[in-house]
């Protein structure tokens, strides 16, 4: 899963990456050293359950922001400074959506090999 957030991390300022299925559970970290220290313990349900609804939302804060997008199956949290820009986030959230949708079997190849 390391690979499919790579171009993500690697821009310059993000500071991680965190993806919340939609019950609230860590499906993926990663985030530098201190920061992961500080996220181990959370409990991430009461937080989804608050995001009901939103499917695209970006937080200021003095000197960091959090883009939060939705996705077909939990919610896609990433960290950087405030520099970064929005527009290159957006870009490589819009590249990486089709990844995370889950996997949807094909119903016409079912009934050929039902027994």
């Amino acid at each position: 899963m390391k690979e499919l957030f790579k171009d993500i991390l690697n821009m310059e300022g993000v500071k991680g990456v965190l993806f919340l299925s939609l019950q609230g559970d860590v499906v993926f970290k990663k985030f530098s050293s201190q920061l992961e220290k500080k996220l181990e313990s959370r409990d991430w349900i009461h937080f989804v359950g608050s995001l009901n609804g939103i499917r695209e939302t970006d937080l200021v804060y003095d000197n960091a922001r959090i883009y939060i997008r939705k996705t077909g199956s939990g919610y896609l949290l990433i960290l950087m400074d405030f520099f970064v820009s929005a527009a290159m986030v957006r870009l490589s959230c819009d590249i990486l959506l089709p990844a995370l949708k889950p996997m949807k079997g094909s119903k016409g190849f079912k009934r050929l090999f039902k027994k």
